[in-house]
């Protein structure tokens, strides 16, 4: 069957349930994915009618739809008279035939609003504008084979799918099944491989464009009214988040470990959005200087630092990124406070750079300034604080190896893509949405540090805007000082006790 609509303009062909029947495709056409199964013709012929109609309505946040129009508004401006594809991409295959949760390709999110596994959006140039196309495929309905013996698109195993018609209507877009897509040589392709399934052949024709790539990057930059909306939200929750995983923290540090707390924000963030935005880091003690400590499979003493690094992604796609260190037993001791001390006067140095018109690196600079000058205090540099602060130097980059910030928006490391010149050459501008994140990361094994500050790990990461006069902190929700800290926690922990590990665990 050919399946073709236009926004607002649905065809209705008879058939039952509505559709007219898809026959199942070839076996060297099936997804690799997809397990074979052996059906009777009385058992496919049984269940091709008597189902009635389920709501199949897409959930699109709210405003992105409208929000993409505009994207793709200024994607085409930026490329005039060019066709530009960008790839939703497909889930990675987990183990065998089992994959892992989809998620969209960020740039096909910022030009439609939604993620559909194995979609393609095409955009062309048009007298006064642009015109798009969402190529996607159709799901396996009541009266299709496929309803009962596709695992991936059939509707039995997955549930109401909407398909070309309610995405045409829900996103204001002409849509077309997957299998009608082609391409020019002269096309500009983006976005996530599909290595795989009706779109593979047509994308691996064009070579996937590093000029687009770049541009949308670049645009993406500034964002408008709703995106900054979207990651206050998001910011929010992962506020909500942190005090979660605070009032879990004394079963964590009984029984549970790191884990229980990552499972703890990761549950949290699922139920107010996609998940976590990125693998959340928590790091006990010595794992705390581990810079990306996702693997949480230790034990928390209560006389350690805990270092948190989490974010909720929203429906949307935005991401938070946001970090704080605190006192797994609820307060500093003498040296988990001087190094807490330090990063937070580097942090404050950081946030107080950023600000319209100023180089992007200011804030990267305000802060190592200060690293390395508390580091020189403290015996630890082995040469002088202009020695180290040279490029040629660099000596406290030891205790601080990664970058002080970075861009966020749909990816937590946003922007990547982008030209130099428009990054770290760049100044900042109002609508550029950042994170500020010095720390200082002492490890275990480290033996230019005396034996006090050996395995103590402190990061601090705010979330930013810039504006027209200055900056927003979206995560100032969270104390970034010390005593802040500690009265944060003893808040949040009073509100209710923790459950023991009887009461927690699954009923047998």
């Amino acid at each position: 069957m050919t399946e073709q609509t236009h926004a607002h303009t649905h065809t209705h062909q008879s058939a039952p349930g509505g559709r007219a029947a898809a026959s199942m495709p070839a076996p060297d056409e099936r997804d690799p994915r997809m397990p074979r199964l052996a059906l009777s013709p009385g058992f496919n012929e049984s269940m091709r009618s008597g189902w009635g109609t389920p709501i199949r309505t897409p959930v699109i946040p709210s405003g992105a739809a409208l929000a993409a129009h505009h994207h793709r508004a200024r994607l085409a401006e930026a490329l005039p008279g060019r066709t530009i594809a960008v790839s939703a991409g497909r889930a990675p295959v987990r183990a065998n035939d089992t994959s892992f949760e989809f998620r969209a390709d960020s740039d096909f999110l910022w030009l439609l609003g939604c993620g559909i596994e194995d979609a393609v959006l095409v955009i062309e140039a048009v007298p006064g504008g642009h015109d798009a196309t969402l190529y996607l495929p159709a799901p396996f309905r009541p009266g299709d084979d496929g309803f009962h013996a596709d695992p991936l698109r059939g509707e039995l195993w997955v549930g109401p799918m909407p398909g070309l018609a309610e995405y045409a209507e829900a996103l204001d877009v002409r849509t077309r099944r997957i299998e009608e897509l082609a391409l020019g040589d002269d096309a500009l392709v983006a976005g996530a491989p599909t290595p795989a399934g009706p779109a593979a052949a047509a994308l691996a024709a064009v070579p996937h464009s590093a000029e687009l790539r770049r541009v949308l990057a670049e645009l993406r930059m500034i964002k408008d009214e709703w995106e900054l909306a979207e990651l206050s939200a998001a910011v929010a929750s992962t506020e909500h988040g942190f005090a979660a995983m605070a009032r879990e923290l004394s079963s964590a540090i009984e029984w549970g470990g790191e884990r229980w707390l990552q499972g703890t924000f990761d549950r949290y963030a699922r139920t107010v959005g996609n998940g976590p935005g990125y693998a959340s880091i928590v790091g006990s003690g010595a794992h705390a200087p581990i810079l990306h400590w996702v693997r949480a499979d230790g034990g928390i003493s209560p006389d350690e630092l805990l270092l948190l690094d989490v974010g909720v992604e929203r429906r949307s796609g935005f991401t938070a990124d946001v970090t704080r260190t605190i006192p797994a037993g609820g307060t500093f001791t003498s040296a988990q406070r001087a190094v807490h001390d330090l990063v937070e006067a580097s942090h404050r140095a950081g946030l107080a750079a950023v600000a319209p018109g100023r180089p992007w690196s200011d804030f990267h600079t305000a802060s190592m300034e200060v690293i390395a000058r508390g580091l020189h205090d403290w015996g630890l540099l082995p040469v002088s604080v202009d020695e180290a602060l040279a490029p040629d130097g660099q000596q406290h980059r030891r205790y601080l190896v990664c970058g002080v910030g970075h861009h966020l928006g749909l990816d937590v490391h946003d922007c990547a893509g982008s030209s130099y010149a428009a990054y770290q050459g760049a100044v900042m501008q109002p609508g550029m949405a950042l994170t500020v994140e010095p720390g200082l990361y002492f490890h275990a094994f480290d033996e230019t540090v005396p034996p006090e500050l050996r395995g103590l790990g402190v990061r601090i990461e705010d979330d930013l805007v810039v504006t027209a006069t200055g900056h927003e902190v979206l995560s100032s929700g969270l104390p970034i000082d010390a005593a802040g800290l500690e009265a944060w926690l003893a808040a949040v922990r009073s509100e209710r006790p923790a459950p023991t590990a009887a009461e927690a665990a699954p009923a047998r």
